[in-house]
């Protein structure tokens, strides 16, 4: 084949590719009416992201778990997701899905592709969407891999080798700049990010008062009247 049949095909496909690319987005969706949701949780896990989404959106939900007991709550999932018993483990519609960031943009993508989300050609939503992976990909996985070894062998100083203060920090200097970690507004990649950055503080792996900016993003979240609902039915204990 010669170079310039390669260059035709290759117009060619970039051609009929830049449409559905470039017109697609969260906001060019046409929303379908939400199904049957059941979270199946844990308290003070990762699935309260799946209900405060609902919460959020004010769509209905049915909420799974043995108050104050967290074995009666694994039996719960395990029972419907023998193979990787986890939470959140999420039916929408019959089918079985775990992982909250995939569930979060499942919900948001097919049923309210117009909540949560920057609109796709805005610097928002690059920014919203890096942070809804940086959540667990690189923060979450960082903080427990720290914690884990500092269980075994207390460190008496930090390492320069270790790297939580620095995920952490990468989230300071973003906040320093932005109201929300999805830019200008609120937005999915902010239910992502309470999780690990209080896991951060609450085990005491990094030192609260290094990040103010993170402090002061706490705050407002907590006072999201959404996050209240969800605390009231996800964590009624406490």
């Amino acid at each position: 084949m010669n170079r310039t049949v390669r260059l035709i095909i290759a117009s060619t496909f970039f051609a009929l590719a830049a449409g559905p690319i470039h017109a697609a987005g969260p906001e060019a969706i046409e929303a379908v009416p939400m199904p049957d949701v059941a979270i199946y949780h844990l308290e003070g896990r990762r699935s309260e992201r799946i209900v405060w989404l609902m919460e959020e959106l004010g769509a209905p939900y049915e909420l799974i778990f043995e108050r104050g007991d967290l074995a009666g709550s694994m039996a719960k999932i395990r029972a419907v997701n023998p193979d990787v018993p986890m939470a959140p483990t999420v039916i929408i519609d019959g089918q079985v899905l775990v992982e909250s960031g995939a569930i979060i943009e499942v919900i948001l993508n097919r049923y309210a592709p117009d909540r949560l989300q920057p609109a796709l050609h805005t610097t928002d939503y690059a920014n919203h969407l890096m942070w809804m992976h940086f959540a667990e990909g690189s923060l979450a996985a960082r903080l427990f891999s720290d914690y884990r070894a500092w269980l075994r062998e207390p460190p008496t100083e930090r390492s320069r080798l270790v790297d939580s203060e620095a995920t952490v920090q990468y989230a300071e200097n973003f906040l320093a700049k932005n109201a929300w970690f999805g830019g200008t507004n609120f937005t999915s990649a902010d239910i992502m990010m309470v999780f690990p950055l209080n896991v951060a503080t609450a085990l005491n792996i990094v030192d609260v008062a290094q990040f103010p900016h993170v402090a002061a993003w706490k705050k407002k979240i907590e006072g999201r009247g959404a996050y209240q609902r969800m605390l009231a039915v996800a964590r009624p204990d406490g």
